[in-house]
């Protein structure tokens, strides 16, 4: 009888690959803190923006637009996460869809394509909102 290949666990190779990353973040922390800088001074810790020694307070507060504008880029780049790998499944000519397996496949991608239509749909609604409330403008 011949010996059968050795069955691998899915989840265990997964656990393995977290392993490695987590073992690999810690061992370049350490190496850093190891082999990185010793020297301590008022030059060293003062602070350094682009060669120009900073000027004025450094708790001056930022008008909220700034975090405004990179919320909803943020958000455009979540829906492009979403849009790839739904464009890469997605059948390129709409007669693919009925000359696949069956009837059931057109259902199926009626569903999906009506669930990405709802999902552009949403963030759209949440972008003319944020128009509207003057977030995009400029001063």
């Amino acid at each position: 009888m011949l010996a059968s290949a050795p069955q691998y666990n899915e989840w265990a190779v997964l656990g393995l690959l977290f392993l490695i990353a987590a073992g690999f973040a810690v061992f370049n922390v350490i190496l850093s803190t190891v082999l990185g800088p010793k020297r301590k001074g008022q030059v060293k810790e003062s602070p350094y923006e682009s060669g120009v020694e900073p000027i004025g307070d450094t708790k001056k507060r930022f008008n909220v637009r700034f975090y405004l504008i990179a919320m909803i880029f943020l958000v455009f780049e979540v829906e492009v996460l979403f849009l790839i790998p739904w464009l890469t499944i997605f059948p390129k000519n709409a007669f693919d869809i009925l000359n696949l397996a069956g009837p059931g496949y057109a259902i199926h991608y009626g569903v999906l394509f009506a669930a990405m239509l709802t999902f552009i749909a949403i963030i759209l609604v949440a972008y003319l909102y944020a128009w509207g409330k003057g977030i995009l403008k400029w001063d």
